[in-house]
């Protein structure tokens, strides 16, 4: 009787259907890997991260807006490196939710620049990833990548249409003139930025950043003046103290005019 009931659970544990292992749940909308890219002269290493993003879905720049989720990278697990640093290349604005988020459709290169410890051995690039993607609905994402930096390489095309694909400094935009008035509020601080520029009236979106990740900056009201861009936004500290605003350490993008402009720093009127 034993051998015929172990018969038995044997044959409906076969009936039964296999185990799937589960996938992760964006995996069907991005798909992260990282180009090892070349050593420069210098001894920096460019490198990039490559995201593939499914139809319809988007990621988010640096300063993603009110609707958008910041990234977030650790690379606390490379191997031989001394620091890294982004190149965002030109993003694209979106209305979101009647919000505005600013990022990228389809596929991201965002290249990187890598100092190494020791500037002539190999390096592993090991990178934890936090990003937010988004179609009808957002997710966030936790992406892991890895690859081997070896000295030596070749230029990658991906990684260098990317980087020739930024926001160009203030003076080969065109920018004739920048200012910032700041006044209190009630919570922060308000800024009234103007920026006067060729092909101003292109303009689609001004964004203000500051040194201080601590601190707010709500989607401007933008308008447009002869010529000039003029954005009014509110700062305010997440903690809900004062706070100093270092001008030396605003920086502000205008997006929508070929090229965009990355504007550092921004003195009284």
């Amino acid at each position: 009787m034993k051998n015929v009931l172990s018969l038995l659970i044997v044959a409906i544990a076969l009936a039964l259907p296999a185990p799937v292992a589960r996938a992760n749940p964006y995996e069907q909308m991005v798909s992260a890997e990282l180009l090892p890219g070349w050593r420069r002269p210098d001894g920096v290493h460019v490198a990039a991260l490559r995201l593939v993003l499914a139809d319809g879905w988007k990621t988010y720049w640096r300063a993603p807006g009110d609707a958008g989720i910041p990234p977030l990278f650790d690379w606390s697990g490379s191997r031989n490196m001394g620091g890294v640093q982004p190149v965002w290349p030109t993003p694209i604005v979106f209305s979101q939710n009647g919000m505005r988020s600013i990022g990228y459709k389809r596929e991201l290169v965002l290249p990187l620049k890598i100092t190494p410890r020791d500037a002539g051995g190999d390096m592993t690039l090991n990178a934890q990833i936090q990003i937010g993607i988004c179609d009808d609905i957002c997710v966030p994402a936790d992406l892991s990548v890895q690859a081997s930096l070896p000295a030596g390489g070749h230029p990658d095309p991906r990684i260098v249409a990317s980087m020739a694909d930024v926001p160009v400094p203030a003076a080969e935009g065109g920018v004739r003139g920048v200012s910032c008035a700041v006044t209190p509020t009630e919570n922060g601080l308000r800024v009234t930025t103007r920026v006067t520029l060729r092909r101003a009236g292109q303009a689609t979106a001004l964004v203000v950043e500051t040194a201080d990740p601590q601190i707010w900056v709500s989607e401007p009201e933008m308008h447009h003046d002869n010529g000039t861009l003029v954005a009014t936004s509110d700062l305010v500290h997440i903690d809900g103290g004062p706070f100093a605003l270092d001008r030396s350490g605003l920086r502000l993008t205008v997006l929508g005019t070929a090229p965009a402009v990355d504007i550092r720093g921004c003195p009284a009127p």
